[in-house]
């Protein structure tokens, strides 16, 4: 939100007062407390009839420093708030020097010179960060009465941000400005499904707003040389986390906020789904299952989105009879071929279902202040909304969910959540505007927790489209309805690696785009993205996702894919390991893995998958492809060639290939079964090694399928023209130097150590 007109004046019935000078300090060990006016005082008669801002300091964990400015702290906080369940608040040492005064939180130190006017200080390693300067705390009002608190923090020259949730605009956030405020506006606006008041930048820190409302986001646009966050209340709070890579700012923002959970290993092979508005039925399921087995394409997961339940009925939890007559015994036999299954569930309840009418008796639905049912027409007729903060509500809806895990049913896909109005009266009396935001927290929370309870710990797992800051703790997220070609694919991509560096570990999209129907090109393009996504899910609106409906091409670029992925599975696993423990995402924007290289700093077109896979999807029909490759010496893994970095490189490829390219010094584990995503990965493992060079050394793990242990783990060292290799692993497992034809070396099991000769 905007208040000034230009630098000099302010809008139109816009009043601003900004923290001019600190008037008082007060300090204890671990933090500090600013008393400061929003005038210089020069005498005693200043202190009369003029605000005083109170901003409080203080370090809720090593690194991490917040900031909370306040004008009126008599205000009724009605919550909710955001779940910190890394925060302590004794983490800081306070040092005062003379007119001096700071807060160390680890190597984050927040510096305020008392005598000087306003600033805040933010530095770490010898170097100033950030600063808030004369505008960077104030509240602003309006000739409506509303009454906004306003933070502002410096930009270097230079300085690039990164954030705020799965946006599709633009990839580095610079002169934009963000809303963040829940939103089903597909992914071709500036509106967001997932909105997360958390920016990190390229200069070693991020920053998390603390505030559930509407967070204003004016990024260099209103200040060109300013972050800007507005908020419409009394206090604004806000943390300041140190890295200094993104990596590590990463980890301790989701320490702070909550780390993802682990997903089970058997959803990282291919889903495919009755998509939405099709007509289907079992013999449709059937006949899509069986289509997929006969070409020799391994399905991993089907999904059965809305139309499993009655139209106007949603959401009853019922199966349509007419279609589904036999859902127990289908499920089942589903079951038999190996196959998980998801279904479709939203929060809402329609009138026409025979649960709208047991939820308003009990009281389990959102009311108007009158106290009647909110209810529009607008998706469902009808339809009234769930309340979530109402815990026999919670318990009533997810009881609804344990029948359909009786029957088999694996994991929900949690759609909806983001069109929560504000007019309305909570169970639990919660500030109607901040539960716009946390609505989607409180429902993927209580579905996932009872996928957690039902199915045990690392069973769990939803297909969700909406969250805030803190839901990455209920994965997986998909990025919502894309439209179905090359712009549509690029946009998702850009909010993917966006909600990356957002703290979100794992994101997925509908392979093939959701509205409308992909040409064949398109859709074969996608499969190769979608496969090389950290989840794969095919599923469109108005028509189906099988890849026989796109030609016999698309149908062998699927299966090619599809066995990939299952050989690569031991690969993504461990980095769906180290994103469960460290928050670090599965799929990574080139910035986070190459942050001290200018040229990879607005790349939006390919990414790392984990830590050691650059991938560069195919946005074009004839097969073109411009990609930037890293120092060093890198290899394609479809084709062994080999591109030597940095530099931008132009291609063109088929359809059975694309950039997919090997780190230098990087050792894939390869499984050796590709017909399931889940096999004995360190029995047979295939060690893929790739420009190793003189001195390089690497260790390996193979981890476990379940958990985060570890089933392998190989040392690797080259000395002079030799690769010595040492392992714990009591299975065969072979050496291959090189891309897909190099040399393999097979060693029984027990091997211990090999040297193997390794070409200079």
């Amino acid at each position: 939100m905007k208040f000034t007109d230009g630098y000099w004046l302010m809008r139109p019935g816009v009043t601003a007062r900004y923290a001019a000078e600190v008037a008082d300090v007060r300090s204890d060990e671990h933090g500090i407390t600013l008393y400061a006016p929003v005038k210089h005082v020069r005498g005693r008669g200043d202190t009369l009839n003029s605000p005083l801002l109170t901003v409080e300091c203080w370090s809720p964990a090593e690194g991490i420093i917040g900031v909370r400015a306040t004008h009126h702290a008599g205000s009724v906080q009605r919550g909710p708030e955001f779940a910190l369940p890394g925060a302590e608040r004794s983490a800081g040492k306070v040092r005062r020097d003379g007119d001096v005064v700071e807060l160390a939180a680890g190597d984050l130190t927040l510096r305020v010179d008392t005598s000087q006017p306003w600033q805040l200080e933010f530095a770490a390693d010898g170097r100033v960060l950030t600063t808030v300067g004369e505008r960077g705390t104030a509240f602003v009002t309006d000739d409506t009465g509303r009454h906004f608190m306003l933070g502002q923090l410096s930009l270097g020259v230079g300085e690039l941000v990164y954030g705020l949730g799965e946006r599709f605009t633009p990839f580095v956030r610079n002169g934009q400005v963000v809303d963040i405020w829940q939103a089903d506006g597909g992914t071709t606006s500036e509106q967001s499904y997932k909105n997360i008041p958390f920016h990190l930048t390229n200069q070693g820190y991020g920053v998390f707003v603390n505030h559930l409302g509407k967070v204003s986001y004016e990024v260099g646009s209103e200040s060109v040389g300013q972050v800007q966050f507005s908020v419409e209340d009394q206090s604004l709070e806000y943390f300041v986390v140190y890295g200094p890579t993104p990596k590590q700012i990463l980890e301790r923002y989701t320490a702070l906020t909550g780390r993802p959970a682990l997903p089970p290993a058997w959803a990282l092979g291919l889903w495919l789904t009755t998509s939405f508005t099709t007509d289907y039925d079992e013999a449709t399921v059937n006949r899509f299952v069986g289509g997929m087995a006969e070409r020799g394409i391994p399905l991993s997961v089907f999904h059965l989105d809305c139309f499993w339940m009655r139209e106007y009925q949603w959401s009853d939890f019922e199966w349509d009879a007419d279609t589904f007559p036999d859902p127990a015994g289908m499920l089942a036999r589903l079951k038999q071929q190996g196959l998980r299954i998801s279904a479709w569930i939203n929060p809402y309840i329609a009138q026409k279902s025979a649960l709208f009418e047991e939820a308003r008796r009990e009281g389990y639905l959102v009311r108007r202040p009158d106290g009647s049912v909110w209810q529009w027409d607008l998706w469902q007729p009808g339809m009234a909304l769930v309340d979530f903060t109402n815990p026999a509500a919670a318990t009533w809806y997810t009881g609804k969910l344990r029948p359909l895990l009786e029957q088999g049913v694996d994991c929900f896909k949690t759609d909806f959540g983001e069109r929560i109005p504000t007019d309305v009266v909570w169970h639990d009396g919660s500030d109607p505007e901040r539960m716009h935001n946390y609505y989607t927290h409180l429902y993927n929370r209580a579905v996932f927790e009872l996928l957690r309870e039902v199915r045990g710990e690392g069973e769990a797992l939803l297909f969700a489209r909406s969250a805030t800051a803190g839901g990455q703790q209920y994965p997986v997220h998909w990025g919502g309805d894309c439209e179905s070609h090359f712009n549509a694919m690029a946009e998702s991509l850009r909010g993917g690696l966006s909600l990356g560096l957002s703290g979100f570990g794992f994101w997925s999209h509908d392979i093939g785009g959701f509205e409308g129907t992909p040409t064949p090109t398109v859709f074969k393009r996608w499969v190769q993205f979608g496969l090389l996504s950290s989840h794969s899910r095919l599923h469109g609106s108005k028509s189906y996702r099988v890849p026989w409906d796109y030609g016999e091409e698309a149908v062998d670029v699927t299966r090619e894919f599809t066995l990939l992925k299952h050989r690569l599975a031991p690969y993504l696993q461990r980095a769906a390991q180290q994103a469960h423990t460290t928050g670090i995402p599965v799929m990574r924007a080139m910035v986070l893995e190459f942050p001290d290289d200018p040229a990879a700093a607005t790349l939006d077109r390919q990414y790392m998958l984990g830590e050691d896979l650059l991938v560069a999807p195919v946005f074009s029909d004839d097969g073109t492809v411009e990609y930037y490759v890293p120092e060093g010496t890198w290899t394609n893994v479809l084709t062994g060639d080999q591109v030597i970095g940095p530099r931008w490189v132009k291609e063109r490829h088929g359809f059975h290939t694309l950039p997919l390219l090997a780190r230098p010094d990087s050792v894939l584990p390869l499984g050796a079964d590709d017909q399931h995503p889940v096999s004995a990965w360190a029995d047979g493992v295939e060690l893929r090694v790739h420009a190793f060079a003189a001195g390089a050394e690497r260790t390996l793990v193979v981890p476990d399928t379940e958990g985060t242990g570890s089933s392998a783990r190989f040392h690797l060292r080259r000395e002079g023209d030799r690769l010595h290799v040492t392992t714990d692993s009591p299975h065969a497992w072979q050496l291959r130097i090189g891309g897909p034809d190099g040399t393999l070396h097979a060693h029984p099991a027990g091997t211990a150590e090999a040297d193997l000769p390794y070409p200079a």
